[in-house]
């Protein structure tokens, strides 16, 4: 998923700065840990009506678009 940032807002006035669904107050980490904690996808996108599929995609892309990060700058 190459767009993944088309989903992805960062808003100093939306949950305080933290990376969000755009159009939401749904944050990144709110998503990742729904599916740490044992949510399926079909069960989000039951609960949350306004995440579609590509929304939980686009998080885990940016989640893991972090850790890279994190690995190269600490390199």
């Amino acid at each position: 998923m190459k767009d993944y940032l088309q989903y992805i807002s960062i808003n100093p006035q939306i949950r305080f700065g933290k990376p969000c669904i755009k159009g939401t107050r749904i944050a990144i980490l709110d998503i990742l840990q729904w599916l740490a904690s044992g949510m399926t996808e079909k069960e989000i996108l039951e609960d949350y009506p306004s995440i579609k599929k590509e929304h939980i995609q686009a998080a885990l892309y940016f989640a893991a678009n972090r850790e890279e990060m994190i690995k190269m700058v600490s390199a």
